[in-house]
């Protein structure tokens, strides 16, 4: 049933050097699809057989369209569990290719709390039908985004120049090492831009702002990403979430930076304006276990003059920290 070359056992067969000869029905994932009457061009797949469901958990979270192999203990059950808070609704297939076969479509509350066959398949879709320009036309549903990132300001609405400037959230992001299958907090996200362009390459996001009128969903729906908004002011705003795998701290005392490290995440970042909590928070995410880097970006922007002439426009200094933990094994699952 299906095709064992796609995450099957054909790859292992292969190299215990073993002769194969591989005869493919339809793949559960392609039958899933048909089964739902949907395209499926766009989609991500991917695995939470063997291994750990945390990856696939957050490419549900991150994407619009999204296939999941499944395993006992790491299925729809565990799945929707971990998708409260995110507007999604589910397709389970269970017996796929028997006479048992069914096709049950839920959300994640209601998943979480049925009991289904293993294995099945999963798909995970934004509520509504997914907007053309938010299927990648390049066959890289999680890659890169084709128009880059640390874009400039203009490229995010904001107020009174709130916003983390392009040269400091290039760094940001790098330190941050969004990719599909991570799960990032932008903790103070304001404009979010931080959060945004982490979840541009391919990453789920988790953007905490206190303020209720910040732009931050009108901002990700002008770059077709999906990032979940909590209002609220850190860090209680932090208790319920799920754990991440990073944190950009770009607002709140050391008192947020403190309860940032004591939910472990493997790296911390933190852009800091004000010189005098620069040690503060170093001495901090040292004594939480941290290994802290920092540098000051200051940049200086070219302007004209009047007559043709060029002049250098600085940018207001920023520290950005970076906080990692030694061992962070959370990185180094498959």
């Amino acid at each position: 049933s299906g095709d064992p070359g796609f995450f099957g056992i054909v790859r292992r067969v292969r190299a215990a050097g073993l002769p194969v000869r591989v005869l493919p029905a339809v793949s559960s994932v392609a039958a899933t699809f048909a089964r739902a009457g949907l395209s499926w061009d766009g989609a991500a797949v991917v695995s939470a057989h063997g291994r750990d469901l945390g990856p696939a958990l957050n490419a549900c979270r991150a994407l619009p369209v999204v296939a999941v192999l499944t395993a006992p203990g790491a299925g729809a059950a565990e799945l929707g569990a971990g998708l409260a808070g995110w507007s999604r609704r589910l397709a389970v297939a269970e017996q796929l290719g028997t006479p048992d076969e069914r096709l049950t479509w839920t959300t994640p509350e209601q998943a979480a709390a049925t009991v289904w066959a293993d294995p099945h398949v999963v798909l995970s879709l934004a509520p509504d039908a997914v907007p053309a320009d938010r299927i990648r036309a390049d066959n890289q549903p999680a890659a890169a985004p084709a128009g880059g990132w640390a874009l400039p300001e203009s490229a995010y609405a904001h107020r009174a120049s709130m916003i983390t400037k392009a040269e400091v959230r290039a760094l940001v992001v790098a330190r941050l090492r969004p990719r599909l299958g991570r799960l990032l907090w932008d903790v103070g996200a304001g404009s979010g831009s931080v959060g945004i362009e982490c979840a541009l390459l391919g990453a789920a996001v988790i953007a905490v702002e206190r303020d209720p009128d910040a732009p931050i969903r009108a901002n990700a729906a002008r770059h077709g990403v999906d990032v979940r908004v909590v209002a609220g002011a850190a860090p209680a705003a932090l208790d319920a979430l799920p754990d991440p795998d990073a944190v950009f701290v770009g607002g709140g005392g050391t008192d947020v930076l403190a309860a940032v490290a004591a939910r472990r995440p493997p790296r911390v970042v933190a852009a800091l304006a004000a010189l005098d909590r620069v040690a503060p928070a170093v001495h901090l995410l040292r004594a939480a276990g941290y290994a802290v880097e920092g540098s000051q970006l200051a940049a200086a922007r070219l302007a004209d003059l009047p007559g043709g002439s060029l002049r250098l426009a600085a940018t207001n200094p920023v520290v950005v920290l970076t906080g990692e933990l030694p061992e962070p094994s959370a990185w180094r699952k498959p």
